[in-house]
């Protein structure tokens, strides 16, 4: 087997990135131990739960079965690149005001799959939500105040939802 570590490129929340990997490497893996972003969680490792969820070029992909060979080239956006000098991104403090926050564990994953789904679709419904919200798992809210946190940045309780909100 190839042991020999090789250079991958790629932005990661909007910063070119250059890193050394081997590249059987998952994206989880290198955001988190070689880019040190520990808010993309390790759970299930088979694209389950949905706790490793970030975006890829804007969609919402579960970065513990996507090979870091797979994202080189691509932007990467994990939790820790929504927040700006501007302060929390709207979801972010939605998720906060509405108590969609418990243990926290599926949390990061949560906010960018309705971060992916909004900019999808800014007028989801509540079902076009569940259905988006459906391989991230949640054990601890029942996802009523997912989908309100969600519904209340849909509606403007945030202000105008902006979809490239960290390029403002």
């Amino acid at each position: 087997m190839y042991e020999e570590k090789m250079r991958f490129e790629l932005t990661v929340n909007g910063k070119r990135q250059v890193v050394y990997a081997h590249p059987s490497k998952t994206l989880l893996e290198v955001l988190r131990e070689e880019l040190n972003l520990t808010g993309t969680k390790r759970g299930c490792d088979d694209s389950n739960c949905g706790v490793c969820t970030v975006l890829l070029d804007g969609k919402a992909v579960k970065s513990c079965t996507m090979l870091i060979v797979q994202a080189a080239g691509h932007k990467v956006t994990t939790i820790e690149g929504l927040e700006t000098e501007k302060g929390l991104h709207p979801l972010q403090q939605a998720f906060i005001d509405h108590f969609a926050v418990q243990c926290g564990f599926c949390t990061p994953g949560m906010i960018l799959t309705a971060k992916a789904i909004l900019d999808e679709n800014p007028d989801a419904t509540e079902d076009e939500i569940r259905e988006g919200l459906h391989g991230n798992l949640c054990r601890c809210t029942g996802y009523k105040s997912i989908v309100e946190a969600i519904e209340a940045v849909r509606d403007g309780d945030y202000g105008d939802y902006v979809i490239n909100w960290q390029e403002v």
